[in-house]
Order: C-alpha cells, then sequence, then structure tokens
C-alpha cells in the first residue's frame, strides 16, 4: 500500500523548497555582484583605454590617426620590434633553462635539490628593476665582474646597456616561472612509458623527444605564454639597462610621464595588448586539447640513479644558481658599503633611506600596508568568485562569463592596467551621467583594486582547482540535509581549502610587493611606496640606497613566504586531520 503526502490548498509551499529557492536567489545576488565587480574594475577599464586610442587630446574622434602616427614616427615604431626581438629571445633562452632545471630537479637523483629550488625561486621575490641594478653592480663600467674582481682577474666586459642587459635581466626575471610551470608538468608521468622504452633499447635521447616532450606539451606551452608576457610587458629591466634601446613599456612611460601625452600611452597601449592577447588565445585553446596525463593504473615515475647524469645536472643547475646568488649578493653588498667601488669598508648608511628621495620608510610602509589590503581582500573575492562559479548551479551563462572576464587580467600588462584605470576612474561623468567610482582615484583602495585585478587570473585558477578536486557529493549530501550551502561552505569546503586559500594570500602579498608596473601611473604623491621608490632613487642617481630598499623588500617578501609555510604545516594538521588517520 503506497500512502500520498499531499499539501492542503492555501497552504505555503515545503520547507525544502522555500530554502532551496531563497539559496538559488542569493546564489544569484551573488553571481551578479562578481558579475559587476568585473564589469566595472577589468573591462569597461579596458574599454575606455582602446577608445581614448581613438580620439585626439581634445576629446574630438579620429579614429586610427594615432596609430598612424605612432607607425610613421621612426622613434616610435622601432619600438616595437625591439619589444619582440628580446621578448622572443628571452622567453627562447628561458625556457630551455628552465627545462633544464625542472628535469634536473624531477628526473634525477642529483643532491641538494632542496636548495637549489629555493635559490632558483629567489627572484620572485624582487621587482624587476632590482635585478637589472644588480646586473649593473656586475657587469657595469664600474661592476665587479667588468673590472675582473676589481684586478685580480681578467676584466670581462659586455654591452649591458641596450638588448643583451634586457635580456640578460629578463631571463632571471622568468626563469623561476619556467622551472614552476615546467617542474609541475615533469612530475607528471607514468613510469611504464620509460620501462618500454628501456625494453625496446631506445636511446635516452630519442626518448626524452617522443616521450618527455610529447608529454609535457601542454607544460610548455603554458611556460612559453607566461614568460613571452611577462618579458613582453615588464618595465623594471628596460627601465634601468636599456638604454637608448626603447620597448614598448618604457615608451608608454616616456609618453605618460615624461611628455603627459596620455592619447599616445594609450595607443602604445592597445598595441601592447595585442601580441599578449594573442599569446593567451593560442594559450587557452592548446590548453583545451588537454587530456587526463595520469590515469587510474599509472606507475609514478621514480628517479634512478645515474652518476653521470646526476652530477651533470647538478653542475648545471649550481651554475645557474650561482649566477641568481650572485645577482642577490651584488646587491645586498653595494647596499652595506659605504661607496661602491672605491670604499668598500661596511656601512649602513644607505639604509637612511628618508635622506634620499623616493619616500623613505613611509614608502616601506604603505607597501607593507598596502600588500595586507591586497592579500586580505584580493584572497577573499578570488575565492568568493571561484567557489560561485565552480560549486553554484545558478546563472550557467553568467559563470561562463564570470570565468572568462576572471581570465583576461593575465594578458593584460601591468603598465596599461594602470593607465586604463586613469582614464574610467578619474573621469567625474560619461556624457553628463555622474561617475560614481571617481571618488577612488588617489587613494589607497584604488591601488588595492588594481593590484587584485593585476594579479585576479593566478590565484582565481590556483582558487578553482584547489575547489575542483573537492567531491561535488559534498554539496548533494548537504543539499538533501537541508544544510544551506553557506554553511557547507563554512563547515566543510574553507577548511579543506585553507592551504590553497593561504597560498593566494601570500602570492598576492608577495607580487604587489614587487610589482612597479602596475602601481607606477596611479600612486598619489603623498601615497609614495617601496618598488616606486626603487625607480626613484634609481633615477636621482641613489642606486646604492635603491639596492637598500629592494634588499628590504625580498627579506620582507621571504619571511611572508616562511610564514605561509609554518601556518601551512600547522592548518594542515588541523584542518586535514581525517588524512592522517
Amino acid at each position: 500500500m503506497v500512502t500520498r503526502l499531499t499539501t492542503p490548498a492555501g497552504s505555503p509551499p515545503p520547507p525544502l523548497r522555500v530554502a532551496a529557492f531563497s539559496e538559488v536567489w542569493v546564489q544569484r545576488v551573488l553571481i551578479g555582484a562578481v558579475a559587476l565587480w568585473l564589469l566595472g574594475v577589468v573591462i569597461l577599464p579596458l574599454a575606455e583605454i582602446v577608445g581614448r586610442s581613438l580620439l585626439n587630446a581634445e576629446g574630438e574622434w579620429v579614429g586610427l590617426a594615432n596609430y598612424y602616427t605612432y607607425f610613421t614616427t621612426p622613434g616610435l615604431s622601432v619600438s616595437l620590434s625591439n619589444t619582440l626581438w628580446v621578448t622572443l629571445s628571452s622567453t627562447l633562452i628561458s625556457v630551455i633553462l628552465g627545462l633544464g632545471f625542472a628535469y634536473a630537479l624531477t628526473r634525477t637523483c642529483m643532491p641538494g635539490k632542496g636548495i637549489l629550488r629555493l635559490v632558483a625561486m629567489l627572484p620572485l621575490y624582487l621587482p624587476s628593476l632590482a635585478q637589472a641594478i644588480g646586473l649593473i653592480y656586475l657587469f657595469g663600467n664600474q661592476g665587479l665582474i667588468s673590472t675582473g674582481f676589481f684586478g685580480w682577474l681578467p676584466e670581462w666586459r659586455i654591452p649591458l646597456y641596450g638588448r643583451i642587459g634586457i635580456i640578460l635581466g629578463e631571463v632571471i626575471y622568468c626563469f623561476p616561472q619556467a622551472v614552476l610551470i615546467l617542474s609541475t608538468a615533469l612530475l607528471l608521468a607514468d613510469a611504464r612509458l620509460y620501462e618500454a622504452s628501456i625494453a625496446l633499447r631506445t636511446s635516452p635521447w630519442r626518448t626524452f623527444w617522443t616521450v618527455t616532450l610529447p608529454g609535457i606539451r601542454f607544460g610548455l606551452v603554458s611556460a612559453i605564454f607566461v614568460c613571452f608576457t611577462l618579458v613582453f610587458t615588464d618595465f623594471g629591466v628596460p627601465k634601468v639597462v636599456g638604454g637608448n634601446f626603447n620597448v614598448l613599456a618604457t615608451d608608454i612611460y616616456k609618453q605618460v610621464i615624461g611628455q603627459q601625452n596620455l592619447v599616445m600611452g594609450a595607443t602604445i597601449s592597445v598595441l601592447m595588448i595585442l601580441p599578449t592577447g594573442i599569446a593567451f588565445i593560442i594559450d587557452r585553446l592548446v590548453q583545451q586539447r588537454q587530456v587526463a596525463m595520469v590515469g587510474s593504473r599509472v606507475v609514478p615515475l621514480q628517479p634512478r640513479p645515474q652518476p653521470w647524469l646526476d652530477w651533470v645536472s647538478f653542475a648545471f643547475c649550481a651554475l645557474l644558481a650561482g649566477i641568481i646568488l650572485l645577482v642577490m649578493a651584488a646587491l645586498l653588498v653595494a647596499s652595506l658599503v659605504k661607496v661602491w667601488p672605491y670604499q668598500l669598508s661596511p656601512s649602513l648608511r644607505h639604509y637612511n633611506l628618508n635622506a634620499v628621495a623616493g619616500g623613505g620608510y613611509a614608502a616601506y610602509g604603505n607597501s607593507l600596508r598596502m600588500s595586507v589590503y591586497t592579500a586580505i581582500a584580493g584572497t577573499s573575492i578570488v575565492f568568493v568568485s571561484a567557489y560561485l562559479v565552480e560549486k553554484c548551479r545558478a546563472w550557467q551563462p553568467i559563470r561562463s562569463l564570470i570565468y572568462l572576464a576572471s581570465t583576461l587580467p593575465v594578458a593584460l600588462p601591468g603598465l596599461v592596467l594602470g593607465l586604463a584605470y586613469i582614464f574610467f576612474f578619474n573621469t567625474p561623468d560619461w556624457g553628463g551621467i555622474p561617475n560614481p567610482l571617481h571618488g577612488l582615484y588617489s587613494t589607497m583602495a584604488l591601488l588595492v583594486i588594481c593590484n587584485i585585478v593585476h594579479f585576479y587570473t593566478v590565484g582565481f585558477l590556483t582558487a578553482s582547482t584547489a575547489l575542483k578536486q573537492l567531491d561535488p557529493e559534498f554539496e548533494a549530501v548537504a543539499s538533501s540535509l537541508k544544510v544551506p550551502f553557506y554553511q557547507t561552505f563554512w563547515r566543510v569546503t574553507l577548511p579543506l581549502c585553507l592551504p590553497a586559500i593561504l597560498q593566494i594570500g601570500t602570492f598576492f602579498f608577495v607580487q604587489t610587493m614587487v610589482t612597479v608596473s602596475a602601481v607606477i601611473f596611479l600612486y598619489p604623491p603623498d601615497l609614495r611606496l617601496a618598488s616606486v621608490a626603487v625607480v626613484n632613487m634609481d633615477d636621482a642617481g641613489n642606486v646604492a640606497s635603491a639596492a637598500a630598499m629592494s634588499t628590504l623588500i625580498v627579506l620582507t617578501s621571504l619571511a611572508i613566504q616562511a610564514l605561509y609555510w609554518a601556518a601551512t604545516q600547522r592548518l594542515r594538521r588541523w584542518s586535514q586531520a581525517w588524512q592522517q588517520r
């Protein structure tokens, strides 16, 4: 006998339906808020800068006249070819060196892997222009290597100021990024393929070309895209060692800061977006073809000792690590001696940052505050956005658009983003309609928003990856038990994703601390920043003080990374204790 449960006419719907109905609307409101956020801080500013490139200084429509002026001005148009030349060269060298280093870390039994990996990551904690300053102390006219260690060894001089210096600086800048991406790709390998290769007596070189490279092809494309974007959009290295070799990033800076020609700055910005946008599209198309490389029957690859390969790999990695340490050491030593290279007695005079241009310790404090605000706000916004995209089911088309908009900032150069924010937030009204966001201009809040957007994509993809690893059954069981989605988020999702959340927060802090391009146009005179202070000190000739500020930045970033490691270890034991049972 089957009993049918009915609801009397006119009575309210069951509680489960009410809860589900209200939850859907709450989710829709949150999704709409995220969509409006991305519209206001990504889409509209980008559209604004494209529109400004089609106007003249008086705001009149001129179409493509600005682009014609750019390409018919020899001093400007040559910058595009220069930028492409150094970008392709630096990307090729960075990826090749990164692949060799990552291969040694993951596929050999060489000694000292931990310390070598740590040294390889050091450039991540410095502004790119600080690494260029380190190169000056090594290869400049009075550099350590140029003078043969002050006459103890033969002199070795290179044409540092120009394309050679830019390529050297950019390779050091991009090398750790390539190592990170390619190490992850090389860790995912099936030992059965290599056992079959050995059984077939295939040479190691042919195995590398037919098994290893095809297995990491998607990681290789990602490394090329990341390095290409970093070099193409970097401002710090060309600013310090570029000399008369103009690139697009320095052209934008000269047009905006030097000549106050915002229209031409917008034009160059659009030209700067196009190559990175094309590279981004190619990377997305390639990644869509990616298939799972690790299945349930995969046998993890464990490297076998091969003395000759292990020691050759160690020598290669030690050489690269030594170069990085030499650049870092040059910065540190230069900041701790009286006058390089004439009076090398120890001194802390260069750490009296208040005595030189740039903002002193107040600028350092402002950067600390900005980094903390960016880490807290950015992590919160990124994780909630990723949660709404991955775990909610309302408004599928809007969530797809949010995902697309969240991946766009990775293709936006920092200089372009900063200039777009000037156009968008500094406008009091749009054709008589008041701009509600105008009040954010020249405030710490706008600097924080700019940094969140600049580094948004990496944090968003990290959060999405962490959320995808959680079984959808959590949400299904919670729904069947009539548990609101926000309680599931707070009690289950958040604890399980705490390590990823801490990683995102650390990433936001460190990148905000070292960035120059994203804030060089936006900071007000009463809100100096540490990374910008390095630029101003270098411009004023206080290179040793710039080295001192760079040292403070890298020590702060390393301290935050150490705190992240310690916090992660404790939180794993608390939030994921079930894994230890």
